[in-house]
């Protein structure tokens, strides 16, 4: 594919082009210096490759092809590639190419790299981390996503300290992508029928290493002026915007997939903005193999995989029926044709109590589309399984079909240069792709020496590139001159340095550490144990109390005596994000419990030796122990105000009574035995479990592989098993009503418990259902079932069966209770269909 905006090359430098559009080099550092002979000053200031590329002179150009050294230098890169490339990584080692033919990672933003500013947070963040693990891992994955003209806002801070916002425009020709060719030449469009119109949607593509991510753009001159800014903003503008951003990520995702990469087997729907993608995936098979809808939906469920991340039901994105509807009367217009009413595919996006003016919520149709749904964290799946309980009405709530994939971070991308020395030294080059159990004891070996040395040249790094930062965002808010100057005096790279970053909004309570200012003044201030914190985040553009918090930190910041203790750095993004997570000692967090879904900023800084002080929420409340970390144990009150006061009470004692104890804490030599004792526990204990190579390993195990195969098995034999589960469910749902419970009898052995139960199933087939004994957990979210055996017809009565069973007698028989529940081979209940019926 011919390069995007990039004069041709000298022959001796080809291989710059595919170097600098492999976004490889987001994590693998190897070529920085390479890219530091071009042009150091543009490196520097945008690291990015392929500005670097475009921005180089010809002569300049020109004397480095006739460079020896630099073409060695190079040669040397582009073999290295070739060579990763070619690797089948751990995948085709551990199941061989035949298990997966290829996932697709559907996701509204992505998180790579600020060349690519696609992302708002951390949805974007874990999709980008997704996509480099898969390439590392030889996992066949793409991305699909939108090559948004604006993005997310950039933040800026005026001289009262109030946050404003700035659209910078995302000048493609300067991104790392390419324009995707049709066959024949041109540039390939993908239509997408809208009311009145055809949209054309524009393909580009990224390089990850061997992973592909592919972006559609409606900013194509041959779609209306307000046509072309569908894909202007990211989680900008009105309803009617958001959804059609949502039918461009899902339908046109989805044909796109037909187009250039037919062979995906498994979609993965990170969040529900793309969940259309099911919709137009089950119309597409219904045409080209001539089945129903509802057969082909069977098939495209099998094949979809969803994970959530929100944390209460309000963030879900919810459209109104008519407005929804108006559009995929269009867009999928072969509903009519094949016997399909709208009401029934807008039924999916509503709880089944919900009357038919509910709103459509993408959620919803999300996990009704899925084989599996995932949370991001061990709480997160139960408080997620509390928010879908009404689409499986009656079904207990720790049987709601979510489970939960706890995220991972990419470690290449977050740690130091410092820490991957170390981690390099005792595990070796390719410990992230390989996750050998000899990790944890190979860190466990390494020296506190070793370690505080790691240490104290991340925080004097840190500390340059904060003051670094400081200087021109003071000066570019017009302050005055000996104020700026002020910032090559902050922080000092050898006492306790905290860290707090993430989004300004009220539940994240990012000003918890300002409760009582005066405290945390006197904490920072000590002269015996000083301590210096670094903070960052945005705040919505209509969230003025978000701003307002923001204005409140910097106040504190400019207080006489605090300047070179406190720094507030603006326009929190992925590069800042690096430098932090790379430098503190401490990272601390403070959500209210339990809105914070994961929180993966505390997870990066784990390579680095940094350590966590957090509420017990997201993926600390599984990672916490008291040799690991910290955690905010307040206790818990009914009122907000009051559970602020006890956290915040709980955080100052922490910060002052342990951390800063323990940091301070050294021997004749100077070293803080104690501290690093813990570094080290971390280190081994918890990066390896909350890598994102764990994390994929995990959903090829629950998910992809099992999507894939049952997908491959309703699709056999021209559909015959998507066929024969459609005509199952019709069977059951017609004759569910038919069935009746008769009066339990119990009885009780030395060592057992009988039970016998009358099962009348009128109009069901008997292997249609399943009879189960139910009780409610004891320990855990664990319940006990066990499947009571059919015995002989009950004579005089039709379709009538005494269902019969044995177990331990280790609990009360009234602990226990009958139920009838669908049952067919390959299909997941209640996932797929959710009828239960209890006894009464």
């Amino acid at each position: 594919m011919a390069a995007f905006f990039l004069r041709e090359l000298p022959a001796a430098l080809a291989p710059l082009e595919d170097l600098a559009l492999d976004l490889r080099w987001t994590w693998n550092h190897e070529a920085d210096a390479l890219w530091k002979r071009i042009d150091a000053e543009t490196w520097n200031r945008t690291r990015n490759p392929w500005t670097i590329l475009q921005n180089a002179s010809t002569a300049h150009l020109s004397e480095l092809a006739a460079d020896r050294s630099f073409l060695d230098h190079l040669e040397r890169l582009a073999a290295a590639r070739r060579a990763y490339l070619a690797r089948s990584g751990w995948f085709g080692s551990a199941y061989g190419a035949a298990a997966l033919a290829g996932v697709a990672f559907f996701s509204m933003e992505f998180g790579l790299s600020d060349a690519l500013p696609l992302y708002a947070g951390g949805l974007g963040i874990l999709a980008g981390d997704f996509l480099k693990t898969a390439s590392d891992l030889g996992v066949p994955a793409i991305g699909i996503g939108l090559l948004f003209q604006e993005g997310y806002f950039r933040q800026t801070i005026d001289a009262t300290g109030w946050q404003h916002e700035a659209n910078p425009y995302n000048e493609p020709a300067t991104m790392p992508i390419r324009p995707v060719l049709a066959g024949d030449g041109p540039w390939l469009r993908i239509p997408l029928e809208l009311p009145g119109r055809t949209l054309f949607l524009r393909v580009w593509t990224g390089s990850v290493g061997r992973a592909t991510l592919y972006l559609l753009d409606s900013n194509d001159p041959l779609n209306s002026p307000v046509d072309r800014g569908i894909t202007g903003k990211l989680y900008d503008g009105g309803t009617e915007t958001r959804l059609l951003q949502e039918l461009v990520l899902g339908i046109g995702g989805w044909r796109t997939i037909e187009t250039v990469r037919p062979e995906i087997e498994v979609c993965h729907i990170n969040e529900g903005h793309a969940a259309l993608v099911v919709l137009e995936r089950a119309r597409r098979l219904a045409q080209r193999l001539g089945i129903g809808f509802w057969e082909a939906w069977s098939a495209a469920r099998a094949g979809t995989v969803f994970t959530t991340h929100t944390p209460v039901a309000a963030g879900f994105d919810r459209y109104p029926s008519e407005l929804i509807g108006r559009y995929l009367r269009v867009a999928m217009d072969a509903f009519d044709d094949a016997g399909v009413a709208m009401a029934e595919i807008l039924a999916l996006g509503r709880a089944d109590q919900d009357g038919a003016a509910a709103p459509f919520n993408m959620a919803y149709l999300a996990v009704r589309s899925s084989l599996a749904s995932f949370g991001v964290s061990r709480l997160h799946g139960r408080v997620s399984r509390h928010i879908f309980q009404p689409l499986f009405p009656r079904w207990p709530n720790g049987e709601v079909p979510v489970d939960h994939v706890t995220n991972g971070i990419h470690v290449p991308s977050w740690d130091s240069a410092q820490a991957d020395r170390i981690w390099t030294a005792a595990c070796g080059k390719d410990r992230w792709r390989t996750m050998s159990d000899a990790l944890s004891a190979s860190i466990e070996a390494l020296s506190d020496e070793a370690l505080w040395e790691m240490r104290g040249d991340s925080r004097k790094e840190l500390v340059r590139s904060v003051r670094a930062r400081l200087k021109t965002h003071l000066g570019s808010r017009g302050l005055p001159a000996e104020t700026v100057a002020q910032a090559s005096a902050v922080l000092d790279p050898n006492i306790l340095t905290l860290g707090f970053a993430r989004r300004f909004a009220a539940y994240k309570r990012p000003n918890l550490l300002l409760h009582d200012a005066a405290r945390f003044g006197r904490l920072l201030a000590n002269a015996r144990r000083p301590a210096q914190i670094v903070v960052a985040g945005k705040a919505h553009p209509d969230d003025d109390e978000g701003k307002r918090m923001i204005r409140e930190w910097i106040a504190f910041a400019q207080r006489p005596g605090f300047r070179h203790r406190v720094v507030f750095l603006e326009d929190y993004d992925i590069t800042l994000a690096e430098d932090l997570v790379k430098g503190v000692d401490v990272w601390i967090n403070t959500p209210r419990r339990p809105w914070e879904a994961c929180g993966t900023s505390g997870m990066k800084i784990l390579a680095n030796g940094g350590l966590n002080l957090s509420e017990l929420d997201g993926w600390w409340e599984e990672a916490y122990a008291p040799d690991l970390g910290w955690a905010i144990d307040g206790g818990e009150s009914h009122e907000e105000h009051e559970q602020d006061a006890l956290d915040a009470e709980a955080l100052y004692a922490t910060l002052e009574r342990q951390v800063a104890s323990e940091f301070y804490d050294r021997d004749a030599g100077g070293m803080p035995r104690a501290w690093l004792a813990r570094i080290r526990r971390s280190m081994a204990a918890l990066t390896p479990q909350y890598c994102s190579t764990r994390m994929v390993h995990e959903y090829i195990a629950k998910a992809y592989l099992p999507a894939a195969q049952a997908l491959r098995e309703r699709l056999a034999d021209a559909a015959a098993g998507a066929k024969a589960i459609t005509q199952w469910e019709h069977r059951v749902r017609r004759a569910w009503a038919s069935l009746h419970i008769g009066a339990t009898a119990a009885a009780r052995t030395e060592d057992s418990l009988i039970f016998s139960v009358p099962i009348y199933l009128g109009e069901m087939a008997p292997d249609d259902v399943r009879i189960e004994l139910y009780a409610d957990p004891r320990d855990g979210d664990t319940p006990e079932i066990i499947e009571l055996a059919r015995g002989e017809p009950i004579a005089g009565a039709v379709n009538s069966y005494v269902c019969t069973g044995r177990l331990p007698a280790t609990r009360s028989p009234d602990d226990f209770t009958v139920r009838i529940v669908p049952h067919h081979a390959g299909v997941r209940i209640p996932t797929e269909l959710a009828l239960i019926l209890w006894q009464k």
